[in-house]
């Protein structure tokens, strides 16, 4: 994997109440990733950004919602996400800016 696809395949982090609660039981980060980004690309991609061991990976794609405008239905783009979980003793700080 050549490392201008992995800089493309995290797009942002997931910050949420569910996603701080994963984080602070399961030791698991939540990001929104490519539509079209693998288990090992989002494995490669967080390793070599944060510089932390990653223990395993689970993503699910995000169904777009179903909104109305005056009759008109229309839908939203949908997204995937993936549940990074970490080696024991890793941890990524987004407030601080990577790794702590």
């Amino acid at each position: 994997m050549n490392q201008e696809r992995l800089m493309q395949v995290l797009l942002a982090p997931q910050i949420s109440e569910k996603a701080t609660f994963i984080a602070d039981k399961n030791e698991q980060v939540v990001f929104r990733v490519a539509s079209d980004a693998t288990k090992p690309e989002v494995k490669a991609a967080v390793e070599l950004l944060f510089k932390v061991e990653v223990d395993s990976v689970q993503v699910c794609n995000v169904k777009g919602k179903v909104k109305r405008f005056r009759g008109a239905v229309g839908r939203r783009k949908g997204w995937k996400k993936a549940f990074v979980c970490l080696k024991p003793g890793q941890e990524i700080n987004f407030v601080e800016g990577g790794n702590s």
